[in-house]
C-alpha cells in the first residue's frame, strides 16, 4: 500500500547531493515520488521506512524518520493532507502549539472593552496569543492554559464568559445570546422611548423645559420617573461604568454614565434646590438622559440584528453538516445521529445525500457536489477508493464508504476552525485601532471637563446650563463603539466570503499584504502546469510502426511510478507484453531490457550517449521539442534510434485566463522555475507570461523573491511543491495550491481549497475589498469622532447660536455604529467574476 513517509536527512551538502539521493529513490520501483531538499525527502512510496534509509546510507547519506512538526517555518501552520482529489484536508497537526479555547464574552460594548480584556486574558500563566473579537463577543486563546484561570481573568476584568467546545454549541448559546440581547435593548428602547418622546414633545410645545414655581412638584414627579426609567432601561450602563471604574479605566458605558447621569443630577439639583440658580439656569434635562438612554438601546439593538448577518458564510459551513447518517450494520441500514458515527463504521450515501463524515468509498461510484467547500461549481466523480469529505452533496450514484474522520477532525470542522482563529486576528490596520481607543475614553473625558470649564468660566449666561450641555454631548457623542467595530466587522464578513469562494486565509495580517501585492510570481510544474506529464505525439525511424514502439516503451516502464513512464505507459492503449528480460535501471536517465529478443534502450539524450548510441541524427527534432517546451524520450533498439517520444506537462485550462486577468488588474506576473530556459520560456509564452526566471534551486527561488522585494516590489508567490516552500516563506504572501505538498501548505499565508488558478484572483480581490472596507469604516469613524467632538464641544456657537443638543449627540452616536456594521456586510455579498 502506497503511503506518504517524510525522514530527516543529514550529510548532503549541495544540489548534486539532493539529484543523487532523489535519483536513487526514484529508481526503486517501489517509489513513485520523491522530493528532496537538504534536509529532508518526502516520498510517496509502498515500500517500509526502513528500507528507504537503508538505500540513502548505501549511498553515503543519513537518514532517519521524519518529525513534521519540527519542520514547520511557521508557528501556526495550515497543514493540509496531500490527497489525490481536489478538496484540502488539514490534519489535525493544524493547530498551534497546545491548545486553543473559545470564549463567548458578555458586557463588551466598545474597544475600550476589548483591550481590557486581552491584557487580562494575556497576563494568564501559559497564554501564548488572545485575540477578543467586538464583532461576535468572542475570545480565542492559544495555549496550554487552565479553563478556569481563563475565566478568572475575564471576571477580574470586569465581564462574564463562558468556555465553549463545540463549534456548534458556539453557535448556539451566540444565537442564544444574540436574541436575548436583542429581547433586553428592544424593551428598553420602548420604555425609554415611551416616556421620553412625550416629555421632550410637551417641553417643546408647551412647557419648554423651564422650572417655575407653578410646575415644581410636577417636575419632581417627572424626575424621579426619570430616574425609574434610567435604572430599569439603562441599569447596564450604570453598573458596567461602576465596574469599569473599580478597575481604574473607562468605556463607552461610562461616557454614557457620566452624560445621563450629570443631565439628571443638574435637573433635580434645580427642582429641589431651585434658589440656588439663576432663573435663566433652570432649564431640565430629564428628556435627555430618558431619551439618549431609548436611542442608545435602539442603536444596540440594530446593530446586533446587523451583526448576525456578517458571519453568513460561516454559519453556512456549519450548516453543511447533516444531523443524521445511514449507518450499515450486519442487520442492515440504520439511520443514527451523527454523534454515535466513529471511525471504521459503514455508511450509505443516496443521490441528495449529505456526506456525515470525512471517509473512502469502498464500494460503488457517485458524482459529488464540492461547491460550499472548494469553490468548485462542477460535480467531481468519485470512485473505489476515492476520499469524501463531510458537508458535499451526493448529485448522483450511490456509495458505501468507510468512516475516517468524525466530529471535529473532519476537514469541514478543520476548516471553520481555522476561519474562526483568522476572523479572530487583527491586522496592523487594526492593531493601530486598538492602540488609539485604548487612550481615547479617558481623552474624551478630558476634553469634556475642559469644554464644561470653558464655558463655564468663559461663556455666555447662563454658563451654568451651557457647562452641562456642552460636558453632556461630547460624553454622548464620541463613544468608540464604531472604531471598536470598525476592524473586526470587515474582517468576520471578508474571511467568511473568501471561505466560502473557496480561498483560506491564515490570518488578517496576511488579507492586509495580500491587497498590497503588486508582482504576482507563479511556480511552473503543478501550478501553471497540471503536473501531470503526458505523451504529444511519436515520432519513428525507420520500419518500426508506432504501434510497435508504443508497446516496447510500455513493457519496458510498466510497474514504473516516475511521471514520465506513467504518461508512457498511459499511452499506451494496445495490450502490453509481460516478459521483459534482463531488466535494467539508470537512475534518473531511464531504463532497459530485452523484449521478444530485440534489446531495448528507453531514456534521455546522455542515457544513450552513455551506451553510444549516435544521437546526431535527431538533435534538429530534440531541439524543437525543447523549444515547445517538452520533454523528449528516446528509443533504442539494438543499438539504433528507432522512437522519440514527446512528453510535456500541459498547461491547466485557466492558466492563460488567469494571467491575462492578473495584467488587467494591474499585476506584474512572472514565472520562477527549476526548469531549463527553453522549456521555461515555451511555457511562459503560452501562459502569455513575459517575465522568467529559470533554472533555480528551492534557496533561489527565495533569493529570487528576496531581490524583487529588495526593488521595492510586494510580492505573492503561487507554489505546490516542496521546492517552493522557501520561496512561499520569504514572499509578502505565500499562496499553496491544495493539492500541493504538506510543508508547502503549512508555509504558506493563504491556501486555494480549490483546484483552480482563478482562485489566486478572487483571492487577491477580497482581499483588496475587505482592506477597502477595512479602511472606509475606519475612516468612517474617525471623522465621526473628530468632527463631532468640536462640534459638540461648541465650535459652532459663534456661527450659529446653538449647541448640538445631546438627544441628537445620541442618535448620531447610534448611526455610526449601525453604519459600520451595515457596510462590513456589503462584503458577505462581495461577487466575484465568473469564470
Amino acid at each position: 500500500m502506497t503511503q506518504h513517509i517524510q525522514l530527516n536527512l543529514s550529510g548532503l551538502s549541495c544540489q548534486h547531493c539532493i539529484n543523487r539521493v532523489k535519483t536513487l529513490l526514484e529508481a526503486r520501483d517501489d517509489v513513485q515520488q520523491a522530493d528532496v531538499t537538504l534536509e529532508r525527502a518526502d516520498i510517496l512510496s509502498s515500500a517500509s521506512p526502513e528500507r528507504l534509509i537503508e538505500c540513502i546510507e548505501d549511498a553515503g547519506y543519513h537518514a532517519a524518520p521524519g518529525d513534521t512538526g519540527s519542520l514547520s517555518p511557521k508557528s501556526e501552520p495550515l497543514l493540509p493532507e496531500k490527497t489525490s482529489d481536489e478538496a484540502v484536508t488539514v490534519e489535525a497537526s493544524s493547530a498551534p502549539s497546545g491548545h486553543t479555547v473559545t470564549l463567548l464574552i458578555e458586557g463588551m460594548s466598545c474597544a475600550s472593552c476589548v483591550n481590557r480584556v486581552e491584557q487580562s486574558l494575556r497576563q494568564v500563566s501559559g497564554v501564548v496569543q488572545a485575540n477578543v473579537n467586538l464583532a461576535d463577543r468572542s475570545a480565542l486563546v492559544e495555549g496550554e492554559v487552565n479553563s478556569q484561570a481563563l475565566l478568572n481573568a475575564v471576571t477580574q476584568a470586569g465581564y462574564q464568559a463562558e468556555i465553549i467546545i463545540d463549534e456548534n454549541e458556539r453557535r448556539a448559546r451566540q444565537d442564544a445570546l444574540a436574541q436575548r440581547s436583542q429581547r433586553r435593548y428592544r424593551w428598553q428602547a420602548i420604555i425609554a422611548l415611551a416616556f421620553g418622546l412625550p416629555l421632550m414633545g410637551w417641553g417643546m410645545m408647551g412647557d419648554n423645559m423651564m422650572l417655575t414655581a407653578t410646575n415644581r412638584s410636577l417636575w419632581l414627579i417627572l424626575g424621579i420617573i426619570t430616574l425609574l426609567v434610567m435604572a430599569v432601561a439603562g441599569g447596564h450602563f450604570y453598573r458596567s461604568a461602576l465596574r469599569a471604574a473599580g478597575k481604574r479605566s473607562a468605556t463607552m458605558d461610562t461616557l454614557v454614565a457620566l452624560g445621563t447621569g450629570a443631565a439628571w443630577l443638574y435637573s433635580i439639583s434645580v427642582v429641589i434646590w431651585p434658589e440656588w440658580f439663576p432663573h435663566e439656569a433652570r432649564h431640565l434635562y430629564f428628556e435627555a438622559s430618558a431619551m439618549i438612554i431609548g436611542l442608545i438601546n435602539l442603536g444596540h439593538m440594530l446593530e446586533q440584528r446587523a451583526r448576525q448577518r456578517s458571519s453568513q458564510a460561516l454559519e453556512k459551513l456549519l450548516d453543511l453538516t447533516p444531523p443524521l447518517a445511514c449507518v450499515v450494520t450486519d442487520n442492515g441500514e440504520v439511520i443514527r445521529p451523527l454523534q454515535e458515527v466513529t471511525p471504521g463504521m459503514t455508511l450509505r450515501l443516496r443521490p441528495g445525500d449529505r456526506v456525515p463524515v470525512d471517509g473512502v468509498i469502498s464500494e460503488g461510484e457517485l458524482w459529488l457536489d464540492e461547491s460550499m467547500l472548494t469553490g468548485e461549481a462542477l460535480p467531481q466523480h468519485r470512485i473505489a477508493g476515492g476520499k469524501l469529505h463531510a458537508g458535499t452533496v451526493v448529485s448522483d450514484g450511490s456509495v458505501l464508504f468507510t468512516a475516517q474522520a468524525v466530529g471535529k477532525n473532519t476537514t469541514l470542522a478543520r476548516i471553520i476552525q481555522l476561519v474562526r482563529r483568522a476572523q479572530s486576528s487583527k491586522p496592523q490596520l487594526g492593531q493601530l485601532a486598538d492602540r488609539i481607543s485604548a487612550i481615547f475614553v479617558p481623552v474624551v473625558v478630558l476634553i469634556a471637563i475642559g469644554s464644561a470649564a470653558i464655558w463655564f468660566f468663559a461663556g455666555p449666561a447662563p454658563q451654568g446650563v451651557y457647562m452641562l450641555v456642552v460636558a453632556t454631548t461630547v460624553l454622548i457623542i464620541a463613544c468608540p463603539c464604531a472604531l471598536g467595530l470598525a476592524t473586526p466587522m470587515s474582517i468576520i464578513a471578508g474571511m467568511g466570503r473568501a471561505a466560502e469562494s473557496g480561498v483560506l486565509i491564515r490570518d488578517a495580517d496576511a488579507l492586509q499584504r495580500a491587497s498590497q501585492v503588486d508582482v504576482v510570481v507563479f511556480d511552473k510544474t503543478g501550478t501553471l502546469t497540471k503536473g501531470k506529464p503526458q505523451v504529444n505525439h511519436i515520432i519513428t525511424f525507420g520500419d518500426i510502426s508506432e504501434t510497435e514502439a508504443i508497446r516496447w516503451a510500455a513493457a519496458l516502464e510498466q510497474g514504473s511510478q516516475h511521471p514520465l513512464a506513467r504518461a508512457i505507459t498511459a499511452y499506451c492503449h494496445e495490450k502490453v507484453p509481460h516478459s521483459v528480460e534482463a531488466f535494467r535501471s539508470f537512475g534518473g536517465l531511464g531504463v532497459a531490457g530485452q523484449v521478444a529478443s530485440r534489446q531495448l534502450l528507453l531514456g534521455n539524450v546522455a542515457l544513450l550517449q552513455q551506451q553510444h548510441i549516435d544521437t546526431s541524427c535527431v538533435d534538429a527534432q530534440l531541439q524543437h521539442e525543447a523549444s515547445q517546451g517538452a520533454t523528449p524520450v528516446l528509443l533504442a533498439a539494438d543499438g539504433e534510434i528507432v522512437a522519440m517520444f514527446s512528453v510535456s506537462d500541459q498547461l491547466r485550462s485557466e492558466t492563460s485566463s488567469t494571467v491575462e486577468t492578473l495584467h488587467q488588474q494591474g499585476y506584474q506576473v512572472m514565472m520562477l522555475t527549476g526548469d531549463n530556459q527553453v522549456t521555461a520560456e515555451a511555457i511562459a509564452r503560452q501562459a502569455g507570461i513575459e517575465k522568467i526566471i529559470a533554472g533555480v534551486m528551492p534557496q533561489g527561488k527565495a533569493n529570487a523573491i528576496q531581490q524583487l522585494q529588495q526593488q521595492g516590489y510586494r510580492v505573492a508567490m503561487i507554489g505546490d511543491g516542496i521546492n517552493d516552500a522557501p520561496a512561499l516563506a520569504q514572499a509578502d504572501v505565500g499562496i499553496a495550491m491544495s493539492g500541493g505538498s504538506d510543508i508547502a501548505l503549512e508555509t504558506a499565508s493563504m491556501t486555494l481549497m480549490r483546484n483552480d488558478l482563478h482562485a489566486v484572483n478572487d483571492a487577491l480581490m477580497l482581499a483588496k475589498a475587505t482592506l477597502r472596507n477595512m479602511k472606509q469604516n475606519l475612516l468612517g469613524a474617525f471623522i465621526y469622532n473628530v468632527t463631532f467632538i468640536p462640534v459638540a464641544a461648541g465650535i459652532l456657537y459663534p456661527l450659529t447660536g446653538t449647541l448640538l443638543s445631546p438627544v441628537i449627540a445620541s442618535a448620531a452616536m447610534a448611526l455610526s455604529s449601525i453604519t459600520v456594521v451595515s457596510n462590513a456586510n456589503r462584503l458577505t455579498h462581495y461577487r466575484l467574476p465568473r469564470h
